[in-house]
């Protein structure tokens, strides 16, 4: 799995953050994409990388810029109930 975060400028209230999760679920195979307007950053989760100009491209057909993208390798952590 692969997370994305990316930054976003011009989020102002909760349809902006519904419009790019939007966007992003109907162009990208995702397992969960989150955005807030408080932070202006957009988080993916997915199996694999999308391609990142693809993903720019799509959020910003929306009028959504996109400043920065950052890709890291993630892990989902597990629950235990004797925290070994």
């Amino acid at each position: 799995m692969v997370k994305i975060t990316l930054d976003i400028d011009g989020m102002a209230c909760g349809m902006c953050e519904a419009h790019i999760n939007d966007a992003v679920r109907q162009q990208f195979a995702v397992k969960k994409v989150t955005s807030s307007h408080k932070t202006g950053k957009t988080e993916i989760l997915a199996e694999s990388a999308p391609d990142t100009e693809k993903l720019r491209a799509a959020i910003e057909a929306t009028g959504y810029r996109v400043t920065h993208i950052q890709s890291e390798p993630y892990e989902k952590k597990g629950f235990s109930l004797f925290h070994k």
